[in-house]
């Protein structure tokens, strides 16, 4: 296929065939699941000054298939950069697009910004990635275990309890998946480590080892699936706070969650499965959180 000079990239278009591809001939005995993890954050984990405005942490675990990931989404997104950026360097994040900041300042023209939204959310939509979220309320958090403790080990806790479920569903819960995360300090990193290791080694609990290495990577690595986390996190604390409010990011995430009832059940059934809330809560007006189930797991260890 020949294009004009110039011409824009259509985000899931391929110029040539794509060849199937024949069975390995490596009869070796497979180690690694099916199944990448990219998790990020929304809000700060500190109890000692909590925002009124946004009193709670978010942490949100993206699901991909390796081959849907290397073979579909990580080019569209390429393509999306390289049709408004003309380079691919640039990181997509959700703050300075909301904010029209930074590399994202050209978004303050709203056309401009109506479009870029249309294929972004394009993206997301053809995104065949699983969703786990866990929202962290850290006013009812601060005073019922009091301010000692840590939201972000309490959530991951809770989130990779749940993506063992999912990955036992797939039947790929004795291979080894890794989990992404984003460097955010020394200090930060090797007590995020120590924790993830606790949990996944069931020293937090009476529970098996789960199956999981977790890998630090700096924004600048600019990966794919960190910067769809980014872009996750904040719509699911925003519906937690203000659900009444209309908010179509998370409408379009709705169809992400991990959820009961599997592909039949896409957008239902993902309150308490993929969508967890801790303290749980039962909601006593419309406008306020519905219930949560309290997890099985010990959130985090003491």
């Amino acid at each position: 296929m020949t294009t004009k000079p110039g011409t824009q990239y259509a985000l899931f278009e391929v110029a040539e065939a794509t060849p199937l591809e024949k069975p390995s001939a490596d009869t070796a005995e497979k180690r690694f699941s099916d199944y990448v993890v990219y998790v990020d954050e929304s809000g700060d984990h500190s109890l000692a000054s909590i925002d009124p405005g946004y009193p709670v942490f978010v942490l949100a675990l993206c699901i991909f298939h390796k081959r849907h990931y290397s073979e579909q989404i990580i080019p569209a997104v390429e393509k999306l950069k390289f049709n408004y950026f003309g380079h691919d360097s640039v990181v997509l994040h959700e703050n300075e697009i909301s904010k029209q900041k930074g590399a994202f300042a050209f978004l303050s023209h709203r056309p401009t910004r109506t479009a870029f939204m249309e294929r972004l959310n394009s993206i997301m939509d053809a995104s065949n990635f699983i969703l786990i979220a866990c929202v962290v309320d850290k006013a009812r958090l601060s005073r019922s275990e009091g301010a000692t403790s840590n939201p972000y080990h309490i959530a991951l806790g809770i989130c990779l309890e749940a993506l063992h479920e999912f990955l036992t569903e797939k039947g790929q819960e004795n291979l080894r998946t890794h989990v992404v995360v984003e460097c955010r300090g020394n200090k930060e990193d090797r007590e995020l480590e120590l924790e993830f290791r606790r949990i996944r080694d069931g020293t937090t609990t009476d529970s098996q080892r789960l199956p999981f290495d977790i890998v630090f990577a700096d924004k600048k690595t600019n990966l794919t699936g960190l910067q769809l986390a980014d872009l996750v996190a904040r719509p699911v604390g925003v519906n937690y706070l203000r659900p009444a409010q209309p908010n179509q990011a998370f409408e379009l995430l709705k169809r992400k969650f991990y959820c009961d009832g599997g592909r039949n059940a896409v957008g239902t059934g993902f309150e308490n499965v993929g969508l967890l809330i801790y303290p749980p809560q039962k909601a006593k007006s419309p406008d306020e959180p519905t219930e949560a189930i309290t997890p099985t797991r010990n959130p985090q260890s003491t």
